[in-house]
């Protein structure tokens, strides 16, 4: 018996880690990292990475995240208490079989693609109505089209924009935004259009992602390539 609760409550975990799945994904987070992030907070492993400030920069996936969190720290008090329990012959079984019903039939109901689209558009409303312009994520504020592009350009040392502006780069005409050029700590905003240009600088930018992404490929490609090279030498590390 104290096995079998072992396993009914080994179950409610991962129907945990599937609903709270489910719900950031109609947040607007991709499956993938959602589950990662889910299972991370939910066994709280402390392991981080960049995708962690999608959680942390969104105020509905903070509220799920505090309970993943907190779920993650009562299981692990339930599983030694089971394992006790194991020495005491003492177990809750159809309780732990009635909960782990009432989630899979919580998750049956999410999957429903009517209520997901429902919950998903009342999640957004929520955030338009509840919460202030700055506490909402890049994506919920500025990307709205496909096209909508929010990007972090950095100049290495070879780039043929180093000493010439924005302005000899970006047409008035063109669907590009130039938000603030950041050069160490520094955020330059005013007079960014006629700014020279040095080695190290960032421009933040917005606007269509293909415009973008062709106009700035070379700088693109060498970040990316960087990072690779970079990712390369840690694993060659370890």
């Amino acid at each position: 018996m104290g096995y079998l609760f072992i396993l009914i409550y080994i179950g409610i975990i991962l129907l945990v880690v599937e609903v709270c799945t489910t719900l950031f994904v109609l947040t607007g987070l991709e499956s993938p990292i959602a589950r990662f992030q889910v299972i991370s907070m939910l066994t709280s492993t402390g392991f981080t990475t960049g995708e962690s400030e999608l959680i942390i920069s969104h105020p509905i996936r903070r509220r799920l995240g505090s309970f993943l969190i907190l779920f993650g720290a009562f299981s692990l008090a339930v599983i030694i208490s089971a394992i006790s329990g194991i020495l005491q012959k003492n177990f809750h079984i159809t309780e732990l079989g009635i909960i782990a019903g009432i989630l899979v039939l919580l998750l049956a109901t999410l999957k429903l693609p009517l209520l997901k689209k429902k919950l998903s558009a009342k999640l957004e409303e929520e955030l338009e109505h509840n919460f202030k312009l700055e506490d909402l994520p890049i994506k919920d504020v500025l990307l709205h089209n496909d096209d909508d592009y929010f990007v972090d350009i950095h100049i290495h040392e070879e780039s043929d924009m180093i000493g010439h502006t924005l302005n000899d780069k970006i047409k008035s005409e063109e669907d590009i935004n130039i938000l603030f050029i950041r050069r160490g700590d520094v955020a330059i905003r005013h007079e960014r259009h006629r700014e020279k240009i040095q080695a190290g600088d960032q421009l933040i930018l917005y606007g269509d992602k293909s415009l973008l992404k062709e106009k700035f490929a070379s700088e693109i490609n060498a970040h990316n390539e960087k990072l690779e090279e970079h990712s390369e030498a840690k694993s060659h590390m370890k």
